[in-house]
């Protein structure tokens, strides 16, 4: 399959772009930074585009002959108008642009965050409460992702292709390539600076997540890529919640002539964790991820890293 690929340099892109070349698919990658990931912009089945996703021209170019899209790349921006802007109105854009070139599949990359308010029952079927733009925007491109379903005019008189959501949570590990990069996010390796340099880690009492690693995350693209599934959307999370607690706390093994403590702040939140159900990718994917061992690996890259 011909795959059309928006964010494959990055952190999440770049192992779903390696777990789909694996299983011997066909890449066009759209990306600010083609030169990234040099062994990945060399792959004999790999074509990179430079553009950013207001690049609407060579979007539409690279999308030529391209069996499905898969959204990955965030577009930002620091007020309201400009999350519109950048990322809202660029996943509508990509979406009609997909579907004028003939795509077959759409996969949309939100998040938990478009979910936004915690509540008892965190499902795919609960109604999206972002608490702030990035899930607001999130929540937007889901919406207009799922909603693109009928005829629309003389450029889309009927739509045929599918279109599933994927809403990650947090998503970590080691490069996928060993001339790629992790996680944006820095907690693990702040964590380990620390305690080489006997600083304390401040820590939110009972802050955790169901971490999952970034080739589980990839094995659920590959997944509803290679489906028949249409205007279905799934949490991409591992079935174990794990504190920031209890990452500090391995992470401290590393270093045992550190002075740093790990110093908690309580906020009142609850010692039982409220968890996001990963039920619907067992169910139907017979997909369910333990994140354990990469933790422990991913804990111990960092440590050897800095």
């Amino acid at each position: 399959m011909r795959v059309f690929l928006t964010g494959g340099t990055g952190f999440i892109g770049h192992y779903v772009a390696k777990e789909l070349l694996d299983k011997g698919h066909e890449l066009v990658i759209a990306t600010r930074h083609p030169d990234k990931i040099p062994s990945l912009k060399e792959h004999d089945k790999v074509t990179m585009i430079e553009s950013s996703l207001l690049d609407f021209e060579s979007l539409a170019k690279g999308l030529e002959g391209a069996d499905a899209c898969i959204h990955i790349a965030l577009g930002w921006g620091e007020t309201p108008l400009s999350m519109l802007e950048n990322d809202t109105r660029a996943t509508v854009k990509l979406l009609e642009l997909a579907a004028l070139a003939g795509c077959q599949k759409f996969i949309y990359t939100s998040s938990t965050a478009a979910m936004g308010k915690m509540r008892s029952v965190m499902n795919e079927t609960i109604a999206n409460l972002p608490i702030d733009l990035y899930g607001a925007t999130k929540s937007a491109g889901e919406a207009f992702v799922l909603g693109f379903k009928q005829g629309y005019g003389k450029h889309f008189p009927q739509v045929q292709m599918t279109r599933n959501v994927i809403r990650p949570g947090y998503t970590f590990g080691n490069p996928a390539f060993e001339d790629g990069c992790t996680q944006p996010d820095r907690r693990f390796l702040n964590i380990a600076r620390a305690f080489k340099e006997n600083k304390d880690i401040e820590i939110i009492k009972n802050d955790g997540t169901q971490f999952i690693h970034a080739s589980q995350q990839a094995k659920l693209y590959l997944s509803i890529l290679e489906s028949d599934l249409n205007e279905e959307v799934f949490l991409g999370l591992s079935t174990e919640w794990v504190g920031w607690k209890q990452i500090a706390e391995k992470m401290r093994e590393y270093y045992p002539n550190s002075t740093s403590k790990i110093i908690e702040t309580d906020l009142g939140w609850s010692d039982k964790p409220m968890l996001y159900s990963v039920e619907k990718i067992a169910r139907i994917f017979n997909l369910s991820f333990d994140n354990s061992s990469f933790i422990n690996e991913h804990i111990r890259y960092w440590t050897e890293i800095i």
